[in-house]
């Protein structure tokens, strides 16, 4: 299975693919998705090229899943809805080429490749690129997108040994949708 981890951001979205054989992981691709060269007021125009460069992406590496993370709370309030934007541009991009989305905070993909929740920006670096074997380090948003994508390995795999077992598993969130209304 292939599995595509994007870290979304209004400047600069990380990507990174990986293949996943039993339990055995192997790179395939990483790098950015960025809107730093268009004006920064022009939102439309950013939110499209990273829509368009997620469907490049697709096509080019044809993923079998896709792990996105999921936006925190930030102190500015506006930043925080830009990123939100952003992050609605990928997804729809995702739901667009027909994968399925898995949705994990940076402290559970940060728990499943370093450790621990804590841990900052070099130490995932570093553990991705213990984990993936890679002769460098990938950048800071390369290594989040492929850590979210190891992540979604380990632990997309146990959650569907856990819906054959039987047990329905549901998201539950405040931002679930029931019939077109909010609960």
């Amino acid at each position: 299975m292939r599995i595509l981890g994007i870290d979304p951001g209004l400047q600069t979205t990380g990507f990174g693919l990986v293949d996943m054989d039993g339990h055995a992981l192997r790179y395939v691709a990483s790098g950015t998705i960025t809107t730093k060269h268009l004006d920064r007021g022009n939102l439309p125009a950013r939110l499209k090229v990273l829509f368009d460069g997620i469907g490049e992406v697709h096509q080019r590496y044809r993923p079998d899943a896709a792990a996105v993370e999921i936006v925190f709370v930030n102190v500015n309030p506006q930043a925080t809805l830009l990123l939100g934007q952003a992050r609605g541009a990928c997804l729809t991009a995702l739901v667009s080429c027909s994968l399925p989305v898995a949705e994990y905070t940076a402290l559970q993909m940060k728990r499943a490749v370093a450790g621990h929740g804590k841990a900052a920006k070099p130490q995932v670096q570093e553990m991705v690129r213990r984990l993936l074997q890679l002769p460098g380090l990938p950048g800071t948003d390369a290594a989040d997108a492929l850590g979210l994508a190891i992540t979604h390995a380990h632990a997309g795999a146990s959650m569907a040994r856990l819906a054959e077992a039987g047990g329905a598993l549901q998201r539950s969130t405040s931002s679930m949708y029931r019939a077109g209304r909010s609960r």
